[in-house]
């Protein structure tokens, strides 16, 4: 039948299931899944006052949390997961958190799903679901103290950010679970991970001497203990004089960062010392030291007297101060000892942590390391030496000088690659000599300096000054550190600054390197705890600190507690964000961090409700950036009101909040409720002008990005509202950067949106507090088509939203900065007229019915054209609306739709000032009806636009004009297909032009004549359909009386003969009419919809050629009931005296009955009614479906079974307790669609003996002739046998019985396209179709034989098979019927 569309009045459709009639109750939290292409379907609901907060995907599950303790019938407390696969949900065992979940993160290589939120169970704020185990644990550092609100993963899914408002602290005081040893120092009792991880300073090249020493020549060389190659013995052991107090001295001469020393005892017989003390050079303290006894593990320190075990098992003690300290040098005294005298078998001092210098001799090989630590570089470097404060001492330098404006790439560089024996967290010091001493001021710069950790971990970039004129410090990173290997050392590059500060001497610049130190924080073991045995996150830790963010590499492990081993680069957000909100103990209100994102560059973006006053970002409003090692400010200080959610789509950034711009306003207020801010050009852009309300979340899903929140308006560049039908959820497409359609239709507010594109098995969630939803959002139109493997049928809404009307103007006006998805503000008015009131004439008519209130827009009527010139089919809609064209022009209540263009355009010209009711297409003319004028015309009620030259066709038509006081209302424009270029036009009126013509007319569109059929009636007609074999008998509806003032609310005219007459007595129908149709040409056949005259009910009434009867149980009082059709079937339904069984009568409007509550479109099989279609209007109650429209002219009954297995139609309904399950319905219209492309079995040459004879039909022909005749063969008892008289003539009446084995075209095999059983019928409905192709008549063809089709000459048909070279079959595009025509006859 080639296209279906749905016309009326709503913003949203479903076709109709068991849970279309449960109501939605806006106090839970409702659960909705999202296809790909936007239709929204509901899943469940939580208990009244449930909150679902968080969502994530992992294998086939959705796991999904809030507040609620139910969903749908499962008693689930704060968490469940939701299986889409079977579609059952199931709850999380029963040791849960205790609380609010905010923030969900699956896991998909550890098969985990981490919890965060405000709970104490099963831990502070996290919990861990293990999917494997099906069980809950804590983290591994024992949970958060206070609220954590996000929970996401860094670019390269290997670390996890937490966010939220919290603090945590790292803990100095943590005992090791196990005495595990960097591997490259040799085990000792007496040596703890940590300083067992500090690298020795290489002492090869120190002065030092001990003195008094043994008078042995194999024991008196102090150097053999430095780094012993032996065991304790002559050549590796250094003893003191018998007797004597010793002391040995070393002197580096240049100053290097120590954590402490490491000293071995002799075991030789006889000798051993047992107390010493320390000094450092140049400040001659003498140091209190830490060390651990071997013994008992128990930390212990000592300063004048510190005691050596004697201990065999003991190779060696570590003693470290307090803190890395900054020495030249350092005085070891032996004091006591046991035996003759004291001795050492091994003497090292242990640095910070790992250390490179750029003069190559000093980066010698410390004891136990493979290597030792190395440099590179690139360009020209020089020592340069100077002078120190510390008398004795000089410092050397590796300089390099370039000229001024070098491009930093084509700059020298200079690499450090220090030793790292274990990795740790570390923090790395740049060491910047002063200008001062090497007097270079002048030429001093910045410098660019990159480190680079470890693989896997992210790169670090900072500008470091190098004009100081004294020695400093400089901290350049801070977090883990990978241990040196083979193929990996951690690297410190510094480069020409970009750009360089200062001008210069003589132009050119110096770059100076000279050393990098790295102290150890805490080396990296299987797990610490603190020793109060806390939970962290409060103050319980003595170590660092942070705020609202904190990273867990998902590799590392802990029990119980965060150490500062556990401290990343990326804990750098943390740390200034406490700085900036003032340090800890000054943070005021309630600063919370909401989300983070990590860009592909490293960038790291944080945001919540906060304001920073100190720190790198000071300033900063509500959103920052980390880069290059510290947090700083976005554009304008970021935003002025809270964020809510981040979504990075490659250099977008896309924030959602409560914010409406920059704190300086400097966006004009464009950025409400949700805003982008572009990466690479670092600037802000508006989202046009962003939402009405607040947004909470944020879902990428096929370049779009879904925003959710609590608004209902989208807001135009100038502030202005440009689309109402937004509740909740808006979709920005990202591609061409404007506003699209989300797909499904809600009413309310949505508190979370998945992301779309994180899995392919589980569609996308939403949910929300919603008052109604649907699962197509449609602005008053969709087109049907076939659909996939499921049945149901694809859905297309058009492609933009639809406004409410505006006062119209003489011409299309021109909208500043409109684009084609644009509408008009406000909320919608309603629609003025439907079926307007009339006055009763002298014959007391009842009027017709009030029309039902349907909130604009509204489509009230549609028609298909196919272009001339380009041979596309569109469709021409009517009604009650406004939109904007893609040139940004307004338009309202005519529109072309072109569906495989995906483009809505208006009709040139004077715009229609009222509501389109009517439509009408005969060959290139748009004939229009409705309530309105058109400027510049004479029109009222009734025009012709001309489409091919886009203009109104104002050339010798007459207008209608009605009582005084009352409106033209044309509801109807039909033509018969016996009768050429002529339409009957019908509704409100009394004459046209100077002709009376009461309600219904004749309008010849050739000569542009009304003429009065016969005598006329009375009254208001509003529906108008056709009966007799050849459509020449008229019947009319609504509230009617015949010329002589019999009352007939339903009256049909013979075009033969030219008279009216009653359909039924005068109070056969409880009151006016409001749809009729006639089935199939049978005027004893008849259904009529309307109204009681009292106006308090509806009803439906059925004609069998004697008496109308009521059918049905009667509908709901607010019932109404706007179109009546008649559509064919492919499966059939039980038989009974009403409604054949291959066919239902479809019932559209807005229709209520208790079994299933409201519907929009209702099918009825002559004994039960089945909702088909339910609708919504922009505010949530029931939408109304005005029309089904079709490009076919009418429907053919009589050759559907021959239909080609493409398209199948199955009917399954199955009514329990009194609610009625729609369990396959959709396919009711495939019928429909078919008859443009059936492809009819091929005539096969083998079976013809004369194929060029015209006198001859092929077997090939023979279904076709049988189909085309199956009235001649079909009868029986029921009123379908007593059709017109023309039906009569051809022979109607031999009876029929309902059995399949006496029905020839029952289920058997010769029925080649019919569905012998359901599953036949689902599997035939999959099939592609060939297309038909159109013709036209050479000659006319009478058509009097058996299975032939008349033709006229001109005519235009459409041919469905021409594999017979003399006879082809085809059907006529204007009545629907199919026959065999002689192949000569057509071009």
């Amino acid at each position: 039948m080639g296209k279906v569309g749905l016309a009326g009045s709503f913003a949203g459709l479903d076709f109709f299931s068991n849970t279309s009639a449960v109501a939605i109750d806006p106090s839970t939290s409702t659960i909705l899944s999202r296809s790909p292409n936007g239709a929204l379907t509901r899943l469940a609901s939580t208990n009244s006052g449930g909150n679902v907060l968080a969502g994530c995907s992992l294998e086939n599950t959705f796991y999904f949390a809030g507040s609620f303790s139910s969903v749908g019938n499962l008693s689930a407390s704060n968490i469940a997961s939701y299986a889409p696969s079977s579609g059952s949900f199931a709850a999380l065992g029963s040791s849960g958190p205790n609380g609010q979940i905010d923030a969900l993160y699956c896991d998909p290589l550890q098969r985990k799903v981490w919890a965060g939120g405000s709970f104490t169970s099963p831990a502070p704020s996290l919990a861990v679901w293990d999917v494997g185990s099906s069980s809950w644990s804590a983290p591994p550092f024992g949970g958060l103290q206070g609220q954590v609100s996000s929970i996401t993963s860094n670019s390269s899914q290997t670390s996890l950010f937490f966010s939220g408002s919290f603090t945590a602290s790292f803990s100095n005081n943590s005992i090791p679970l196990n005495g595990t040893n960097n591997p490259n120092v040799p085990f000792s009792s007496g040596a703890t991970p940590f300083s067992s991880s500090l690298v020795p300073v290489p002492l090869q090249n120190a002065q030092i001497d001990a003195s008094p020493a043994s008078s042995d020549a194999d024991f008196n060389n102090i150097a053999n203990v430095l780094c012993p190659s032996g065991a304790d013995g002559p050549g590796h052991t250094w003893l003191a004089r018998d007797g004597s107090k010793a002391v040995v001295t070393v002197r580096k001469f240049s100053f290097l960062s120590a954590s402490g020393i490491r000293i071995g005892n002799t075991f030789q017989q006889n000798r051993g010392t047992t107390g010493f003390s320390l000094t450092t050079i140049p400040d001659n303290t003498v140091r209190t030291l830490r060390w651990a006894d071997p013994s008992t593990g128990a930390n212990q320190t000592c300063s004048d007297l510190c005691p050596l075990s004697t201990d065999p098992n003991v190779p060696y003690q570590d003693f470290l101060f307090d803190q890395p300290e900054d020495i030249t040098g350092f005085q070891l005294t032996l004091s006591e000892w046991t035996g003759t005298g004291s001795g050492l078998h091994i003497l090292q001092l242990l640095s910070s942590g790992a250390f490179a210098t750029s003069v190559d001799s000093d980066n010698g090989v410390s004891c136990f390391a493979p290597n030792a630590s190395a440099t590179q570089r690139t360009g020209t470097w020089t020592e340069k030496d100077a002078n120190t404060n510390i008398a004795g001492t000089t410092q050397a330098v590796l300089v390099s000088t370039v000229d001024v404006g070098t491009p930093p790439a084509s700059g020298p560089t200079f690499t450090w690659m220090p030793y790292v024996s274990a990795s740790g967290n570390y923090t790395v010091n740049l060491l910047v000599p002063g200008c001062s001493n090497f007097q270079d001021c002048a030429l001093r710069t910045s410098v660019a300096i990159t480190v680079f950790p470890g693989p896997g971990l992210p790169p670090t970039l900072q500008t470091v000054d190098q004009t100081n004129p004294d020695d400093k410090v400089v901290p350049i990173y801070t977090g883990p550190i990978l241990l040196s290997t083979d193929s990996f050392s951690m690297t410190v590059t510094l480069a020409l600054g970009n750009p360089p500060e200062g001008t210069g001497q003589n132009g050119k610049y110096e770059l100076v390197a000279d050393r990098i130190q790295l102290i150890l924080n805490s080396p990296n073991l299987n797990g610490t705890i603190a020793q109060n045995g806390s939970a962290n996150g409060g103050a319980a830790g003595s170590g660092p600190r942070v705020f609202g963010f904190l990273e867990w590499p998902l590799s590392a492990s802990a029990a119980g507690a965060l150490t500062n081993g556990s401290v990343t680069a990326l804990d750098t957000v943390g740390f200034d964000l406490l700085e900036g909100l003032g340090g800890g103990a000054s943070i005021s209100g309630s600063p919370v961090v909401s989300a983070v994102a990590h860009h592909s560059s490293g960038l790291i973006f944080a945001a919540g409700s906060f304001k920073l006053s100190a720190g790198p970002a000071s300033g900063a409003s509500n959103i920052v950036a980390y880069r290059n090692g510290a947090l700083t400010q976005l554009p304008d200080n970021g935003l002025n009101g809270p964020v809510s959610a981040l979504l990075i789509d490659g250099d977008r950034l896309f924030v959602a909040g409560s914010f409406t711009d920059t704190p300086s306003g400097t966006s004009q207020g464009k950025l409400k409720g949700v805003a982008m801010y572009d990466v690479a050009n670092n600037q802000w852009v508006a989202l046009e002008g962003g939402v009405n309300g607040p947004a909470v979340g944020l879902g990428m899903s096929n370049d779009q990005v879904l925003v959710a929140g609590n608004f209902t308006t989208l807001l135009s560049d100038s502030g202005a509202s440009v689309d109402s039908n937004v509740a909740g959820l808006a979709a920005w497409n990202v591609s061409n950067g404007v506003w699209g359609s989300s797909g499904g239709f809600l009413v309310g507010s949505l508190s979370f949106v998945s992301n779309g594109t994180v899995s392919n098995n589980v569609a996308q969630v939403l949910a929300g507090r919603i008052s109604a939803s649907n699962e197509f959002g449609a602005s008053g139109f969709v087109m049907l088509q076939n659909g996939d493997n499921d049945g149901i049928p694809e859905v297309t809404p058009l492609s933009l939203q639809l406004g409410a009307p505006v006062n119209a103007s003489p011409s299309l006006t021109r909208r500043a900065h409109a684009h084609t998805r644009r509408l008009t503000t406000g909320w919608f008015p309603k629609i003025s007229q439907l079926f307007k009131r009339q006055t009763p004439d002298a014959t007391s008519l009842s009027p017709l019915p009030s029309p039902p209130l349907a909130p604009a827009p509204a489509v009230l009527a549609g028609a298909f054209w196919t272009n001339s010139s380009s041979k596309r089919e569109v469709t021409v809609i009517g009604g009650n609306f406004s939109f904007t064209t893609s040139t940004g022009s307004m338009a309202q209540n005519l529109a072309l739709y072109d569906s495989e263009a995906s483009t809505v355009n208006a009709l040139q010209g004077n715009q229609i000032n009222g509501s389109v009711q009517a439509l009408l297409v005969e060959d290139d003319e748009l004939l229009v009806g409705g309530t309105f004028t058109v400027q510049g015309t004479s029109f009222v009620g009734f025009g012709l636009y001309q489409l091919v030259s886009q203009q109104w066709d104002t050339t010798g038509v007459q207008a209608l004009s009605g009582r005084s006081g009352t409106p033209v209302v044309v509801r109807s424009i039909t033509t018969s297909p016996s009768q050429s270029s002529t339409v009957i036009v019908a509704g409100s009126f009394t004459q046209a032009g100077g002709q009376p013509c009461q309600a219904i007319c004749s309008f010849n569109t050739a000569t542009k004549q009304w003429s009065a059929l016969g005598n006329g009636i009375q009254g208001e007609v509003a529906a108008v359909a056709y009966a007799g074999a050849t459509r020449d008998v008229i019947v009319a509806a609504g509230s009617i009386a015949l010329a002589d003032g019999t009352v007939a609310n339903v009256a049909q005219y013979a075009i033969a003969n030219g008279t009216w007459s009653a359909v039924g007595g005068s109070n056969a129908l409880p009151g006016p009419v409001t749809a009729l149709e006639v089935n199939d040409g049978n005027a004893s056949s008849i259904f009529a919809a309307g109204r009681s005259s009292d106006g308090g009910s509806s009803y439906l009434s059925f004609w069998n050629g004697q008496s109308w009867s009521a059918v049905g149980s009667g509908f709901g009082s607010a019932s109404d009931i706007s179109q009546l059709v008649m559509v064919p079937l492919q499966n059939t339904h039980t038989a009974n005296s009403i409604v054949e069984s291959d066919r239902m009568l479809l019932l559209s409007g807005s229709v209520s009955d208790s079994t299933f509550g409201n519907a929009s479109s209702v099918l009825y099989d002559g004994q039960q009614f089945i909702p088909y279609i339910v609708s919504s209007s922009p505010s949530g109650s029931a939408g109304a479906v005005s029309s089904l429209i079709h490009s076919l002219a009418q429907f053919s009954f009589s050759q559907h079974h021959f239909l080609a297995t493409g398209v199948v139609i199955l009917i399954s309904i199955a009514i329990a307790a009194g609610v009625v399950f729609l369990l396959a319905l959709i396919g009711i219209l495939w019928t429909l669609f078919s008859r443009r492309d059936d492809k009819l079995a091929k005539f096969d040459p083998a079976e013809a003996e004369d194929d060029d004879d015209s006198t001859h039909r092929p077997s090939s022909l023979l279904e076709h002739i049988n189909a085309a005749t199956r009235s001649t063969i079909m009868a029986g008892q029921s009123p379908f046998a007593g059709m017109s008289s023309e039906k009569e003539a051809e022979g109607v009446g031999a009876g029929v019985t309902s059995s399949h084995n006496n029905d020839p075209f029952g289920p058997d095999a010769s029925n080649f396209a019919r569905a012998e059983t359901p599953s036949d019928a689902i599997v035939g409905g999959l099939a592609n179709e060939d297309m038909s192709r159109a013709a036209h008549a050479r000659y006319s063809f009478d058509g009097a034989g058996e299975g032939e089709l008349s033709l006229a000459q001109g005519q235009e048909i459409e041919v469905l098979d021409d594999g017979d070279a003399a006879w082809w079959y085809a059907r006529d595009t204007r009545t629907g019927r199919e026959g065999v025509v002689p192949a000569s006859y057509v071009y």
